[in-house]
């Protein structure tokens, strides 16, 4: 028995060999959800950098300065665990929201389908409708495809310098951001870093696109941990939709044995990512709902029911009730209600001081020429405010004790000083050769900022 196999059979091909995902603009009910969530989005994207408070930018993530500031809040890097919770909190959130209503962070709300989707509807306004992108793409070199083709991808460019500049105003104040890139008078820093994440958008939303989710995104491979039964997926109804098959609108189709399904391959031309949804569950589906508001379009013209395709879970295909109070659900949004909990506990009892005390390594003690114990030490004040404060020094634990120190110590905001004191006491009064003591630093414009940090004093 001979088997006709041929050489490309035998090569295992990494990637899927389709060809290029022309998009059809679709409207209906979850288009227009996500269109208004998508303007939202964007605009606090770009107005927020804008945002003033107490004459400086709002949020502000200063990492030459190493501060992130948030409104009135000034995060520094011996807060990283607070960051940390935040991603925490965050992914746990994924989590819920993933086992609840499946993939709908990547149809709404995931940057890349936000900007692909944007740069699809440049595409569709400047080079027409999907038979025309097709044609066009098909067509010999014309002056008009060259125009077309050079009008599309200079918004895109433009687009892409605009959410490079956008992100990097989250990092440096937004105003000398875009005098210093209108004036030529910005750094070689800056200009790349401004270039390399204009390449990216450019390159991900404008030629990966689905090919970022499907093959590069670490989400789309993890997700089906976290679905069940219960959660709720874009989904055909392939009882009611089988046989498929086209009729004309007043035929009746059980005169022909078919099923609502009319075949009109609608569902997938107007998929982003290129699949068959009456194939069932596929990871690459981003559970946009863009091919229910095209399944429902049709049904609506045939006259049939709608909802051939709908969010709906595995439970109620098979005709049995979603369980909303599933353990893996609850647990969840327990966690994430609880890290948020902490977080916000945290930072009400987050005092914006710092201070550490660091004794004189060189000398443990002196004898002054009145015969009293010194001990030199070294305070190190940090202001993690966004005002200046002026703060007094007081220590404990030795009675009778001398603190030689300035009165009043500024601390510019978002700065440390460092103040040498000395602490003077009789050596009769001790008890011990190394005594406990502490000092107490306290704002003088704020009595709210108060620490104490513990130390010791030492005696022959």
């Amino acid at each position: 028995m001979k088997f006709d196999i041929k050489e490309e059979d035998l090569i295992i091909k990494p990637y899927k060999q389709d060809q290029s995902i022309y998009v059809r603009e679709q409207k209906g009910r979850f288009q227009q959800y996500r269109r208004v969530l998508n303007w939202l989005l964007m605009l606090g994207f770009i107005l927020i950098p804008f945002i003033p408070y107490q004459g400086q930018q709002a949020i502000l993530f200063d990492v030459a300065n190493q501060q992130f500031k948030i409104f009135a809040l000034t995060l520094w890097p011996q807060d990283f665990m607070l960051v940390a919770g935040l991603f925490m909190a965050g992914a746990f959130a994924l989590f819920f929201v993933t086992n609840w209503l499946g993939r709908v962070w990547c149809g709404y709300v995931c940057p890349q389908t936000v900007w692909m989707l944007m740069f699809i509807w440049v595409e569709h306004k400047i080079e027409g409708t999907r038979n025309q992108r097709i044609k066009l793409d098909k067509s010999t070199i014309t002056r008009e495809k060259i125009l077309k083709k050079a009008a599309k991808h200079t918004v895109w460019i433009a687009m892409s310098v605009l959410t490079a500049t956008t992100f990097m105003s989250y990092f440096i104040p937004v105003y000398d951001l875009y005098a210093d890139l209108a004036t030529w008078q910005a750094s070689g820093l800056v200009v790349f870093w401004v270039f390399l994440f204009a390449l990216c958008t450019y390159g991900n939303a404008g030629w990966l696109r689905e090919k970022m989710c499907i093959y590069m995104c670490p989400y789309s491979r993890f997700q089906s941990v976290m679905f069940d039964k219960d959660t709720l997926l874009v989904t055909y109804d392939n009882e009611r939709g089988e046989n498929r098959g086209p009729r004309k609108r007043k035929e009746d189709p059980k005169s022909k044995n078919l099923g609502d399904c009319v075949d009109c391959n609608l569902c997938v031309e107007v998929c982003p990512a290129g699949i068959d949804i009456r194939n069932g569950l596929q990871y690459e589906c981003i559970n946009c709902g863009l091919c229910i508001d095209a399944c429902n379009q049709t049904m609506e013209k045939f006259g049939y029911e709608k909802d051939l395709i709908k969010y709906t879970s595995e439970n109620n295909m098979a005709g049995k009730p979603t369980n909303p109070w599933r353990l893996k659900l609850v647990g969840y949004a327990v966690f994430t209600v609880a890290i948020f909990a902490i977080m916000a506990i945290w930072l009400a009892v987050r005092v914006p001081l710092e201070v550490s005390v660091l004794r004189d390594r060189n000398v443990l003690y002196r004898m002054n020429f009145e015969g009293l114990i010194e001990n030199p030490y070294t305070l190190t004040i940090s202001n993690k405010t966004q005002k200046v404060q002026h703060f007094t020094i007081k220590v404990a634990g030795i009675e009778h004790a001398v603190l030689n120190a300035p009165n009043t110590i500024t601390v510019l905001p978002g700065l440390m000083q460092k103040v040498p004191v000395t602490l003077i006491a009789d050596g009769y009064d001790l008890s011990q050769k190394v005594t406990d003591v502490a000092f107490t630093v306290t704002g003088i414009d704020d009595p709210q900022l108060i620490l104490t940090k513990d130390s010791k004093f030492y005696k022959n």
